[in-house]
């Protein structure tokens, strides 16, 4: 069997799944490794970017890895961020500090979020990348530089460019060697292996042990998660941390996750009754929109009259395990 973790060739940083749209991905590192050009990553938020740009490096280590939040860079000290100053440069500046982008030299500079970089440093990036050489603020001197540029985005770098709000040669610099990520909902065969794989961190972090059984596993497949993989990681991290000794809680789960349990449970009971075939059962007449929990504790009540009591056959008209059944009608009173 195929390790569902496995790191970039050489490297130290995992990537977790073995479906094709991740071997994909991984096609694809080894590929960018081998070279210094310009790479860009393109995902929704959350989609691993960082954990593939980290792939990247690994896979052919030399030098450190410097992350770069664009995001984070504002204000007057931007440039001495990204590019250091010499000492008297500008009020405060009492000795010469090195930038990220010096730090990076013979490593890889990893700038997250680049679609947030203000124009003007879009140009100095833009030197950077051409010619490889920076200048500290204050400085009159050039420095060279050796290093791999990766770049990740959320944003559509096509239509920034269109806005105005991204240089076009920026872009098309950018546009060497491009990687899209697929969002959780488009691999969700991963999310077995992923749920695992986090569970190992939360352990070694010094969580609680902790084993999701099957309804909760069956939950977690089946939510499209908009937050990607680090809404999973922080989803197991949470109920991690409230699970106690004895069954998981709904209420352990985090407030999405409860929310897309009650509303596909609900569908599940209204389609189930509607089919039933039973020929002394109803349904009733329309009621005034009540909540989830409501409409679930009203199916329930709806399915266990139309099964004369049987709280088996109930709950294969709602088509839910008896435990489930069992669970739901303490939780709303209706033992």
């Amino acid at each position: 069997m195929r390790s569902s973790t496995r790191p970039a060739p050489g490297g130290s940083h995992f990537l977790v799944g073995t479906s094709p749209k991740m071997e994909a991905v991984r096609r694809l590192i080894a590929k960018a490794s081998a070279n210094r050009l310009p790479v860009v990553l393109l995902g929704e938020s959350g989609s691993g970017k960082e954990v593939v740009a980290r792939a990247i490096h690994d896979a052919n280590p030399q030098g450190q890895f410097v992350p770069i939040d664009c995001g984070s860079l504002v204000g007057t000290l931007m440039e001495s961020e990204l590019f250091g100053h010499v000492k008297g440069s500008f009020s405060g500046a009492v000795e010469n500090k090195k930038g990220l982008v010096e730090l990076a030299d013979g490593g890889t500079a990893f700038f997250d979020e680049i679609g947030d970089l203000p124009l003007e440093m879009q140009v100095k990036l833009l030197r950077l990348i051409q010619e490889r050489e920076f200048r500290p603020v204050g400085g009159l001197q050039w420095r060279k530089v050796d290093l791999r540029i990766v770049a990740a985005t959320h944003r559509d770098l096509a239509a920034e460019v269109a806005a105005g709000r991204f240089r076009k040669d920026l872009f098309y610099r950018l546009q060497v060697f491009v990687v899209h990520l697929p969002p959780l909902r488009e691999h969700k065969e991963d999310i077995p292996q992923l749920v695992d794989h986090f569970l190992r961190l939360g352990e070694a972090a010094g969580l609680p042990a902790f084993r999701p059984d099957a309804e909760v596993r069956g939950v977690l497949l089946s939510y499209d998660w908009p937050g990607n993989v680090r809404e999973l990681k922080h989803a197991i991290d949470r109920m991690a941390a409230l699970h106690s000794e004895g069954a998981l809680q709904l209420p352990n789960m985090p407030s999405a996750l409860q929310n897309h349990l009650a509303a596909s449970t609900l569908r599940r009971f209204s389609n189930a009754v509607e089919r039933a075939p039973t020929e002394s059962f109803t349904l009733p007449p329309k009621r005034p929109v009540i909540s989830l929990p409501q409409s679930e504790a009203r199916a329930i009540r709806d399915a266990l009259e139309a099964a004369g009591g049987e709280r088996g056959k109930a709950a294969r008209l709602l088509q839910i395990g008896r435990t489930t059944l069992y669970r739901k009608m303490r939780e709303y009173n209706l033992a």
